[in-house]
């Protein structure tokens, strides 16, 4: 039935979910069915949803609702999958109509089968019925570089998070699997461990922290050529992983510790290990170990109850830290959440100013770190050709894909997934712009 058909992909939200999508694809190239990057020549389109918060289940949404307007030529078949029908089944299915095909996150050897239903049965809920792959992905990104997922869903509880209500408790992956998967994704430059935790990975699977046991193995596969570390819990960083990281010479020197805020009673408020003067002592300590270690952060600005002292509190705190990069969000009030019923809502305009001024004092930190690179020679993966700009486009260690900022770079020639030497001749609050030593005009 399927036969001759052309599947397209759109995904949403983490990068946690690109390696979702990436197995739902494996799966279609598996059986030899077409792919196609041109949502107007598909038939079956896959929708691979977001739905923590609530302008990703807005954005899914008006996602679902543009592909439909493919209706008219190729577009046969709409699958909705991820999060979005694992929390919210029981609402979309009755009224995104547009959607022909429902999975949760745990459907995907369902796929085909549900999808050849529909074109019997009609729209079809295939939610909580399947389990995730087994098999094993087409990666979305560049060809040198791919994500790890080691592990899903969490038990960290934080008041603001829908994240356990929809992906369940932790779940370590075998290292058996994560060594198969890892060794079957082609020769990477970079291999990104995520999850929505890394640094708890193994404790439900083999009774303790096995983080370092991983990356151990990892480094061992000739296939990888580095590590980079993202989403690592302050609370659970410990000597181990800090020495793996300071002595293994595959793993980058970039960790990515999601603190959310900085402030005492916030954070409690939150449900966060730690404190400010734990955090600060924690970055303290990774820099003596690592001198030059990247550290990246994410915040989330205006959570209920913040004062403007509090608020203000934050952004010293960011004076002191010196973080390498930093993500800043308002907080969104979601329902189902511990923290959606707490009184003292911030209002939406203080929010977003009080992300604004986050923002802007962490771009005269960044700033002040990019510049100390000018005039000195740094090395850079090659990500590909920015057209606009007319140069190459890398990433040095302190640079996450997607996440962080890049290096334009002018040079004769440079091969994406490689290495060059180049020679930093300017920099932005974000940027860095650089040529190789040889390029002349």
């Amino acid at each position: 039935m399927l036969e001759n058909k052309k599947f397209g992909m759109i995904s949403l939200g983490c990068d946690k979910n690109r390696v979702d999508a990436e197995r739902l694809l494996d799966i279609v190239r598996s059986r030899g069915y077409a792919i196609t990057d041109d949502i107007a020549e598909a038939n079956i389109l896959i929708v691979n949803t977001c739905a923590f918060l609530e302008a990703s289940r807005k954005e899914a949404i008006e996602t679902v609702l543009d592909c439909d307007s493919y209706r008219g030529g190729n577009l046969e078949k709409i699958v909705v999958s991820g999060c979005l029908p694992e929390k919210y089944i029981g609402e979309i299915f009755p009224s995104l109509t547009e959607g022909d095909v429902f999975l949760g996150c745990n459907d995907a050897d369902r796929l085909l089968e549900a999808i050849e239903r529909s074109y019997t049965d009609g729209r079809v809920n295939f939610v909580g019925q399947g389990k995730e792959s087994e098999g094993g992905r087409l990666l979305t990104t560049p060809a040198h570089y791919a994500y790890l997922k080691i592990a899903d869903g969490c038990n960290n509880h934080c008041t603001y998070c829908l994240i356990p209500k929809i992906r369940g408790r932790y779940r370590s992956y075998s290292l058996e699997k994560l060594i198969g998967e890892a060794s079957a994704l082609g020769d990477l430059a970079e291999l990104i461990l995520v999850a929505q935790d890394i640094t708890r990975y193994g404790t439900d699977l083999y009774g303790q922290k096995s983080l370092v046991r991983l990356i151990r193995a990892l480094s061992a596969l000739d296939n990888v050529g580095s590590i980079r570390l993202l989403y690592c819990y302050p609370d659970v960083i410990d000597d181990a992983l800090i020495s793996e990281m300071r002595d293994n010479p595959k793993v980058i020197k970039y960790i990515d510790i999601p603190l959310q805020h900085s402030e005492d009673r916030v954070l409690k408020l939150m449900n966060r290990k730690g404190s400010r003067e734990e955090y600060l002592s924690l970055i303290g300590k990774l820099r003596a170990e690592i001198p030059d270690i990247a550290v990246r952060s994410t915040f989330i600005a205006g959570f209920p109850t913040e004062t403007e002292e509090e608020s203000e509190g934050l952004i010293s705190f960011l004076r002191e830290a010196k973080l390498t990069n930093c993500g800043f969000f308002a907080y969104s009030r979601e329902p189902d959440t511990a923290a959606y019923k707490l009184s003292g809502q911030i209002p939406e305009r203080v929010k977003k100013r009080r992300v604004k001024a986050l923002y802007a004092a962490q771009e005269q930190i960044s700033a002040d770190f990019l510049r100390g690179f000018v005039g000195k020679t740094i090395e850079v993966l090659c990500d590909g050709i920015d057209y606009e700009r007319n140069c190459f486009v890398g990433r040095a260690y302190f640079n996450a894909p997607d996440i962080d900022g890049k290096v334009y770079f002018n040079a004769h020639e440079a091969c994406q997934g490689e290495y060059y030497k180049v020679l930093v001749t300017g920099a932005d609050s974000y940027d860095l712009f650089a040529r190789t030593e040889d390029f002349t005009l």
